[in-house]
């Protein structure tokens, strides 16, 4: 499928990726950045040489510094901003939305202040004065193997099936394969707490354990996602797919994975703010696990894993000492009957 113009709202690794992917398809793609310099090297370069070099433009791919400018007329607009900026990124964006614009959602992560999911902060955001329809990308998927047109398959959710499909259709190529979903919520729970995971998946791999460990690690976090995500209102069914246990297996495994990454140095014994001075990106599941936590307490849902990772994350506790106490808890049976 190809739309008259497509925004990529966001310009780092994953934003241009998918603007890539989408210009190398033919649409008609402008892609936004909030630092005009940086879109000026980018104008210049015809590359972004930060965050995906060697892959160069192609001429169906534009930039802007300005939002009006990037959003005005796009059929699809592709939101790709850190979780943190993405509330005030969408309220000065709003006013510039066509009618029946269709906004994905392309982030994984949880407002802190609001526990609010993406799509939950534009639903926040509506004005009701237009017929904007918003969804969500989520599933497997390192923005470099991407960029490098390495086969992948992800899935896309709206609550209209029609939007679905119309994404669906827009994201295809013959190496990007896209499923879709009605459960919105289920993927974006999924994606944020992933990340998550992720970071206690690499201190487990710094402190030296095994495969064994690892694999325990993913298999309960996965049971966590999923008690969170259907307190929330997803399918069970959601996290067994691409966006649930296919894109946990990713990062925890992945030496991609910026959150794996930090796992690792927090396992070999840095400090949290060490690891966050040594990264050029950002690593959503720092700020998602200060998000979740809070959640968690709020809906009620046990979650031992995530608990350990606040209280290394923002209490300094020491990672061996979560260790010996998430397996000196209460031995339980494994199967739950919210997931049998």
């Amino acid at each position: 499928m190809t739309m008259n113009k497509v925004a990529v709202v966001g310009a780092g690794s994953w934003g241009t990726a998918l603007a890539l992917l989408l210009a190398r398809k033919g649409c008609q793609v402008i892609l936004w950045d909030f630092n005009a310099e940086h879109v000026a090297q980018l104008a210049k370069d015809r590359e972004n040489k930060r965050h995906q070099p060697g892959h160069l433009f192609p001429d169906t791919l534009q930039m802007s510094a300005a939002l009006a400018e990037c959003v005005s007329g796009a059929e699809c607009v592709v939101m790709v901003v850190p979780s943190h900026g993405y509330r005030a990124v969408y309220r000065d964006l709003y006013p510039h939305l066509e009618e029946n614009a269709l906004v994905v959602s392309a982030v994984k992560g949880i407002e802190i202040e609001s526990g609010q999911t993406m799509t939950q902060i534009m639903a926040k955001e509506d004005k009701n004065d237009r017929d904007i329809l918003f969804g969500v990308l989520s599933g497997p998927s390192f923005a470099a193997e991407t960029a490098e047109q390495q086969p992948t398959a992800v899935t896309v959710a709206f609550a209209d099936t029609q939007a679905a499909a119309a994404v669906q259709q827009l994201f295809s190529t013959e190496y990007f394969r896209v499923y879709t979903s009605s459960d919105v919520i289920g993927l974006e729970v999924s994606g944020a707490m992933k990340n998550v995971i992720a970071i206690a998946a690499g201190i487990s791999d710094g402190l030296g354990y095994g495969l064994n460990t690892r694999a325990a690690l993913i298999t309960r976090g996965l049971a966590e996602i999923t008690r969170l995500g259907v307190a929330m209102g997803g399918k069970p069914q959601t996290f067994a797919g691409l966006g649930g246990l296919g894109d946990l297996v990713l990062t925890c495994t992945g030496n991609l994975s910026r959150n794996r990454t930090v796992g690792l140095k927090l396992g070999s014994g840095l400090s949290l703010e060490q690891v966050l001075s040594e990264m050029k990106m950002v690593a959503e599941g720092v700020k998602t696990t200060k998000s979740c936590y809070h959640l968690a307490q709020a809906k009620q849902v046990e979650m031992p894993i995530l608990e350990q990772m606040y209280q290394i994350l923002y209490h300094g506790k020491r990672c061996q000492d979560a260790v010996i106490e998430l397996f000196q808890r209460e031995l339980k049976q494994e199967v739950e009957p919210l997931i049998c």
